[in-house]
């Protein structure tokens, strides 16, 4: 297939083309890392000339941070979307409750496709061990605007939570959910009748009433 180049190409064809070239990037970048992914292979996973990498996105290292940057997006507007949606819903009663089940809920979800969720931690792994983001691109996209939506929340609904331990809250939360996400993968390929299925919204509902029962004696503390 011939990409656009200099002829009359609608926009529509061109975003197939991008979103190829994104969805070829992600498969390719988590097996093989940055270094060692070409620009041939990419176009021909693509179905595209390579000429199309640098037209649409300048380049290797540009299409691999807007590969990034989609994932980091997708992210964060569906965690600020759960957290204000929690906060316009949540009656008084259980309102703690609710908006921490939105927010695990909103975290584990891009965990539950699998094979996305594999490539997610293969590329976060490959990024850890040979950086080639700007160091503060996670911090920037998506922890800073999650942690100051959070801070929104709680001042509303545990005004004696002091907004510094915040952080450490939310902080705790991931950790928890990223362990649930974890033990989930690991029991869904155990065939051991000492382990029953993982049922991983049991986890979230576990992960919810524990923080939440935590989070409101921790507050209690600040105020003594």
């Amino acid at each position: 297939m011939v990409c656009p180049d200099n002829n009359t190409e609608n926009a529509d064809a061109a975003k197939g083309v991008q979103e190829r070239l994104l969805d070829a990037a992600e498969a390719i970048f988590a097996e093989r890392g940055f270094d060692g992914t070409s620009i041939r292979e990419l176009a021909a996973a693509a179905r595209c000339n390579i000429a199309a990498v640098n037209y649409h996105f300048g380049g290797k290292e540009n299409l691999y941070l807007e590969l990034w940057r989609r994932y980091l997006i997708s992210m964060r507007e569906t965690r600020l979307a759960a957290i204000q949606m929690a906060m316009e819903r949540a009656p008084a009663e259980g309102a703690l409750e609710n908006l921490l089940r939105a927010f695990a809920n909103a975290f584990v979800e891009p965990l539950i496709d699998h094979s996305r969720a594999q490539r997610f931690m293969k590329l976060m792994a490959r990024e850890m061990l040979d950086q080639h983001l700007p160091a503060d691109m996670f911090v920037a996209e998506v922890i800073v605007p999650t942690l100051n939506a959070m801070r929104q929340a709680f001042a509303g609904i545990c005004p004696d939570l002091h907004p510094s331990r915040v952080r450490l809250v939310v902080y705790s939360i991931v950790a928890q959910l990223m362990h649930a996400a974890h033990m989930k993968g690991m029991f869904d390929h155990t065939n051991s009748p000492e382990f029953p299925k993982f049922d991983l919204t049991e986890a979230i509902e576990h992960v919810v009433r524990f923080s939440a029962a935590g989070i409101r004696d921790y507050a209690k503390g600040d105020n003594e």
